[in-house]
């Protein structure tokens, strides 16, 4: 697996393109690895996922543990995951419903960053 930065060329990177994404986090109670795929968008060298319910697994495993692993169109990532939230961030959780309505033709729920960091 290939670790890249996805800022280093936006001709060559066509991460937008793709279907799903693979996330790892750890499992709050567990601490054990858990991947998941999942719907995303990606924007201004950021992914954004959406989850219908803010109870999920993966989004409680991220608020108890934000650091995570991405893998994407064969590439992996570090990540710092963050909440975005309508009230503190209303035109970046905007822009991000509407990059994922046109995608995948659904918009609505809890928004979270995915920013990739040096490992």
């Amino acid at each position: 697996m290939k670790k890249t930065n996805p800022n280093s060329s936006s001709k060559d990177n066509n991460l937008d393109r793709e279907q799903y994404l693979y996330l790892t986090t750890r499992g709050r109670k567990s601490g054990l690895l858990r991947e998941i795929e999942i719907w995303f968008t990606y924007r201004e060298g950021r992914f954004y996922l959406i989850a219908e319910y803010p109870t999920s697994s993966w989004v409680q495993n991220l608020r108890a543990d934000p650091h995570a692993k991405v893998r994407v169109a064969e590439q992996s990532f570090t990540v710092r995951a963050r909440s975005v939230t309508p009230e503190a961030e209303p035109e970046l959780h905007r822009a991000i419903a509407g990059l994922s309505t046109k995608k995948y033709g659904w918009g609505d729920g809890t928004v979270i960053e995915l920013e990739p960091v040096s490992s």
